[in-house]
C-alpha cells in the first residue's frame, strides 16, 4: 500500500492480497518469533507466502508461537521441500501428512531437488497431498552441475500442474547459483523464456534471492512477476523494485506522456 501522503502518477498496479500474480515468497531460515513480529510490522502486506527453509522447522524453538504469528497476519506458511524429501527418504510420507494436519498448515511443498525420485512417484505424491493441501511443487536440481534442458523443465512443470500443483517453484537455491542460474548467478535467460512461452508466468514462481536477479525478472516479466526465496530484509526493497521506486527500475514503468497530461502540460 502506498502511503497516502505520496501522490505519484502512473505507478504499476499491484493486486491486493490474496494475489495470484506478483507473489512474493519469503524464505524464513529460522527467525525468532519476536523477529517475525518485527518483519510483519512493516512487510506483512507485501508477503504472500512464507517457506520455513529446508528442515529449519524441526529445530526452531517455539515454532507454534511463530506459526501463530504468521497465521494471525493471514500469511500462509509451508515447510521446506527438503524436509518433505527427508520424510520420503524414510518411507514416512503418511507421517508427514499427519504432521502437516496437526500443525494446521494448509500448504505443502513437494520437491526432488536433492533426492533421486522417479517423476511418477513425485506426481503421485502431488496427487495425494493435493486432496488435503495446496501444493507447491518445485522443479530443478540443487546441484549446479546438473544442467537440465529447457524442454524437460517445461514438461515437468506441465505434468506437475496437471497433477494438482497450485504453482510450480523454479529452483535456484537460497544462493541463486543453481537451477535457473549459472554458478556465477547469471540468469539462464533462454530457459526462463522457454518456461514463460510454454507454461506462462502465472503458474510459476521464480526463485530470485539476489537483487540483480530480481531486477532481471521485473524488467523482463513486469512488476507482477512471481518471485521466491526472498529474504525478510529484502521484502520491502523488492516491492520498491516492483513499483519503479529504485534506481534499477525507475524508468521501467514511467510514462512521460501520462505524467505530462496529469500535470496539465
Amino acid at each position: 500500500m502506498i502511503c497516502k501522503q505520496f501522490e505519484m502518477i502512473g505507478l504499476p498496479e499491484r493486486q491486493p492480497k490474496p494475489r495470484e500474480d506478483g507473489v512474493t515468497l519469503m524464505l524464513d531460515k529460522g527467525l525468532a518469533a519476536r523477529r517475525v513480529e518485527d518483519v510483519l510490522d512493516v512487510s506483512a502486506e507485501y508477503i504472500d507466502l512464507v517457506k520455513l527453509g529446508w528442515g529449519t522447522a524441526v529445530i526452531t524453538p517455539d515454532l507454534q508461537r511463530k506459526l501463530a504469528i504468521y497465521r494471525e497476519a493471514g500469511i500462509p506458511v509451508f515447510l521446506g521441500g527438503t524436509l518433505f524429501e527427508a520424510f520420503v527418504l524414510r518411507g514416512q510420507l503418511d507421517t508427514y501428512r499427519r504432521l502437516l494436519s496437526s500443525m494446521k498448515l494448509a500448504h505443502v511443498e513437494v520437491s526432488d531437488g536433492s533426492l533421486e525420485m522417479a517423476h511418477e512417484e513425485k506426481l503421485a505424491a502431488i496427487r495425494l497431498l493435493a486432496k488435503d493441501f495446496t501444493v507447491l511443487s518445485e522443479v530443478g536440481s540443487k546441484d549446479a552441475d546438473k544442467i537440465m534442458p529447457p524442454y524437460k523443465w517445461v514438461n515437468l512443470i506441465k505434468a506437475e500442474l496437471e497433477a494438482g500443483s497450485w504453482k510450480v517453484i523454479c529452483e535456484a537455491r537460497e544462493t541463486g547459483t543453481a537451477g535457473l542460474f549459472r554458478p556465477n548467478g547469471e540468469v539462464r535467460s533462454g530457459l526462463v523464456e522457454e518456461i514463460v512461452d510454454h507454461v506462462g508466468q502465472h503458474r510459476v514462481i521464480f526463485e530470485a534471492p539476489k537483487k540483480p536477479q530480481q531486477v532481471w525478472f521485473i524488467r523482463q516479466l513486469g512488476s507482477n512477476a512471481n518471485l521466491g526465496n526472498i529474504s525478510p530484509e529484502e521484502v520491502i526493497p523488492l516491492e520498491t523494485l516492483r513499483l519503479g521506486l529504485r534506481a534499477d527500475t525507475l524508468f521501467e514503468f514511467f510514462d512521460r506522456e501520462i505524467a505530462s497530461r496529469a500535470n496539465g502540460q
